[in-house]
């Protein structure tokens, strides 16, 4: 069992930068992708991006390429994601998963943990 604890979302205006965390429990971390998604109402989950187990590939949506960044610190137990030139469509509530794998997917439903979700808001 994982347990996933985002932070760091807040309100920043338009062409700021934020960086979200994600705190995962448990021994194995590196055994897990790990995987960004965003979600605003009445709007299905939508990747952003995703990292292997060992950190050594990535991938992102295009919305968010060139943006955002994925990493991870296996020591830590901890992904991020650093959004940079921050657009008020990137307004959503966003979550960490974890995927019982060490290689990515983009399906939100090949992800096994989740976290709570954090808010992140850009205003214009």
């Amino acid at each position: 069992q994982v347990q996933l604890v985002e932070s760091g979302g807040g309100l920043v205006q338009a062409g700021g930068s934020l960086r979200l965390s994600c705190a995962a429990s448990g021994r194995t971390f590196g055994n897990y992708a790990m995987g960004w998604f965003r979600q605003t109402p009445g709007k299905e989950r939508e990747f952003i991006a995703a990292i292997t187990g060992r950190g050594e590939s990535t991938s992102y949506a295009e919305s968010v390429k060139g943006r955002f960044t994925i990493s991870r610190d296996n020591a830590k137990n901890t992904a991020y994601l650093q959004m940079s030139s921050l657009k008020p469509d990137d307004t959503a509530v966003y979550y960490c998963a974890a995927r019982r794998s060490w290689y990515i997917n983009t399906n939100a439903g090949q992800y096994d943990y989740w976290g709570q979700g954090t808010q992140v808001t850009v205003s214009s």
